[in-house]
Parts: structure tokens; C-alpha cells; sequence
């Protein structure tokens, strides 16, 4: 009889798929794919520790008792960013002539612009009070018409907020401004200016004749999505590995089902083989015959 042939192949192991050059390219991209979601949860997490930072100043500061400027502001150029929304009280006289607007201020997705007037403050220095917010005119090329701030001494509540930085490439146009840039403001005026902070107006007495602009809004309290985007962030940098390991497991499963498949083909051969009569099977049964 026949000898049945030996079948040597055998189940392909994990590693010797995982540990492959092309593998383990796999498993470099992934890595960098998952370093660079957890830096950015970590990026979600800082603007969350902002977001809360700047809640507690607001839950702080917003509704404390206003304080005299000076006390606030001991120096022109000085600001505390602790120390924003802090409500402080001052008194001076307007300077109507000197009004300029801040260029591309939208309020509740309408586009508008915002009032900045000096207050010229009894000790002689220029204190800039955001008297509120206009709509945009219709046509950019229209000039614009501010109301009026109160006439004579004005006590003025207004909350503090830090100078804004410049915007590369945008100057300023006769009477407007593309920021608070206060250093900027003060060469306009050419006169001594509060470069460290400026007053969101809250109140002021006597009220104006003429309609004031909208006064600011309350800052949200709301801390926003940061802290489920850094979840989400992580949750994708560890998926990348599951995905990575479910990949090499189903490469492993279709080269073992193929060896199996091949055993199994070795295995019919060789039962088709036995089962065909050889000649000496032939040669006995026809000597049994006789």
C-alpha cells in the first residue's frame, strides 16, 4: 500500500505577522497617530483650564463693588489680568471730538462696530471707555453718525478688560481702529493714556440726550466642549491600536484558514489515493477468483 504522504504545514504564529517590516510600519504610523491625539487632548485640556480660569474671573469680579481707577490702575501701562471685569469708577469729562469705532465687531452674528470714547479724568490722563456696540452701516463708504456721550463732568462705572494686541497687515482709516490697541490710541490723541486697560461701560451719570450704543454683554459661564473633544481625542488614539491589532488578527485567521485549506486538499488526495486498487490489489483479487 501506498505510504500516506506527511503534511508539514502548521497554524502561522502572531508574531511572525506582527514583527514583519510591513507591520511594523503600521504600528510607527500608528504611534504617531496616537501621539499626535494626545497632544491634542492635551491642547483640549489647556483651553479647558483657560475657559475656567476665565469663568472664575467673571463669576468673581463681574458683579464685585466698583473701585477708583487709580486703586485699580496705580500706573498707566499697569493691569492685573486677575483683576479683568473688575468694575472701577471714575470721573471726567468726554471728548466728543476724539471718538473713534472699532472696526469688524459682530454682536449675535450681526455685523457691527463698537464706540470708544476718551474720558479725560481729573488728574489730566485719558481713560478709553467702550461706550457700546452700533450696527454696520449699509454701505462701508458711509460715514458714521455716534451718539452723543453726556455732556460735562460724567462719573463713569466700567469694567476693565486688558489692551488688545495689533493685527499684522490692518491699520487704522481716519477715526477708526482694527483693534483696542491702547498704546496706538494713545499716539493718536497725543496725550498721557491708560495703555494697560480699558472700561467696558456699565454706567454713567448724568445719562446721555441721545441714544447710547448697546452696552456689552455679560460673558458665558460656559466652559464649552473642551473636555469631552479631549475624551474624544484619547478615545481615537486608542482605537488607532485596537484597529491595528484587529488588522494583524485578521491577516492571521486568512493565512491559518488557507494552510487549513490546504491540509484539508492533502488530506482528500491522499484518501483518493488509498482508495484506488493498486496492481497488487488487482494481482490478489484475480488469484482469489480463481
Amino acid at each position: 500500500m501506498t505510504p500516506e504522504p506527511h503534511n508539514n504545514a502548521e497554524h502561522v504564529p502572531w508574531y511572525r505577522i506582527a514583527f514583519t517590516k510591513r507591520w511594523l510600519s503600521y504600528l510607527l504610523l500608528t504611534a504617531i497617530f496616537a501621539g499626535a491625539c494626545v497632544a491634542l487632548s492635551t491642547w483640549q485640556f489647556a483651553r479647558r483650564d483657560e475657559a475656567r480660569q476665565e469663568i472664575d474671573r467673571v463669576l468673581a469680579n463681574y458683579n464685585s463693588s466698583a473701585v477708583p481707577l487709580e486703586q485699580a490702575l496705580p500706573q498707566l501701562g499697569s493691569f492685573d489680568e486677575n483683576d479683568k471685569w473688575i468694575p472701577v469708577e471714575v470721573t471726567g469729562t468726554y471728548l466728543a471730538d476724539e471718538q473713534l469705532i472699532v472696526r469688524s465687531r459682530p454682536r449675535e452674528q450681526v455685523a457691527g462696530v463698537e464706540v470708544l470714547t476718551p474720558l479725560l479724568t481729573d488728574d489730566g490722563n485719558i481713560f478709553i471707555i467702550d461706550r457700546g456696540w452700533l450696527p454696520a452701516n449699509v454701505n462701508p463708504e458711509d460715514s458714521y453718525v455716534l451718539p452723543a456721550p453726556p455732556t460735562g463732568e460724567v462719573t463713569v462705572i466700567a469694567r476693565l478688560k486688558a489692551s488688545e494686541p495689533s493685527i499684522p497687515g490692518r491699520g487704522m482709516s481716519e477715526g477708526q481702529v482694527a483693534t483696542i490697541e491702547l498704546p496706538l490710541i494713545e499716539e493718536v490723541l497725543g496725550s498721557p493714556t491708560y495703555t494697560g486697560a480699558y472700561g467696558l461701560l456699565a454706567t454713567e451719570t448724568p445719562a446721555p440726550i441721545d441714544k447710547a450704543p448697546l452696552t456689552a454683554l455679560k460673558p458665558s459661564v460656559d466652559e464649552g466642549a473642551h473636555l469631552s473633544y479631549a475624551f474624544q481625542w484619547i478615545m481615537f488614539g486608542i482605537l488607532a491600536f485596537i484597529g491595528l491589532a484587529w488588522a494583524v488578527r485578521n491577516e492571521l485567521r486568512i493565512r491559518n484558514s488557507e494552510t487549513e485549506a490546504g491540509q484539508a486538499k492533502l488530506a482528500a488526495a491522499a484518501s483518493k489515493r488509498k482508495a484506488r486498487p493498486t496492481e497488487e490489489d488487482i494481482e490478489d483479487a484475480i488469484l482469489d477468483g480463481k
